[in-house]
């Protein structure tokens, strides 16, 4: 594998690992997909994780804000899931700290003496991307209590959403996955053609 591993390389790893699953899947909100991404199944493996933790923070090295500022830099993740992937990427850079959000009855928070982030200089780490919409969240907890968000990096963008916006903060991956998305069986093309759906959990 090259040192900045190649989309196929990623999505080989992918398929390997059992991570990425082709057919046709019912997601819990109903919606019907011809693949399913469980990135976890990967990143169990130490060197799969420590491969995309790598490339990662290769990307963000390029980038001279952050690579100037990485003994003060912070690794953040939007749940406890990302924790594998953000602490390979810290390792990595060698930044200052890592550290991750946790949901309380819907919306995102920091632990107890955890609320204060004025001045801190913050890298956003997620092993996916799809609507964005926990990265954001987590973006704007982090900078209503005074941090600045210099990147987001995740290994997989599969968008679920043609528009990604973070406020022109710069967004890293490694690669890109499309998937056909349908919003209810009526409209789903495999429904249509007689495929029985699996139903996942996310």
């Amino acid at each position: 594998m090259h040192l900045l591993p190649t989309e196929d390389e990623i999505i080989r790893v992918l398929n390997d690992t059992g991570a990425l699953r082709h057919g046709h899947f019912e997601l819990p909100n109903g919606k019907h997909t011809n693949q399913f991404l469980q990135l976890p199944l990967a990143l169990r493996y130490y060197q799969h994780n420590r491969t995309f933790s790598v490339a990662l923070s290769r990307l963000l090295r390029a980038n001279p804000e952050i690579s100037s500022q990485i003994s003060e830099l912070s690794v953040v993740a939007p749940a406890s899931g990302g924790l594998p992937l953000a602490f390979g990427v810290s390792e990595a850079l060698r930044c200052h700290q890592v550290y991750w959000a946790e949901n309380d009855e819907g919306r995102l928070r920091f632990r107890q003496y955890m609320e204060d982030h004025r001045g801190e200089k913050v890298v956003l780490v997620d092993d996916t991307l799809r609507t964005g919409r926990m990265l954001r969240e987590l973006k704007g907890l982090l900078e209503s209590q005074g941090a600045q968000v210099l990147a987001v990096a995740v290994v997989i963008w599969q968008p679920y959403t043609q528009e990604v916006d973070f406020d022109h903060v710069p967004l890293y991956r490694l690669a890109k996955l499309e998937a056909e998305l349908y919003p209810n069986a009526a409209s789903c093309r495999m429904c249509q053609g007689g495929e029985k759906a699996e139903k996942v959990r996310t």
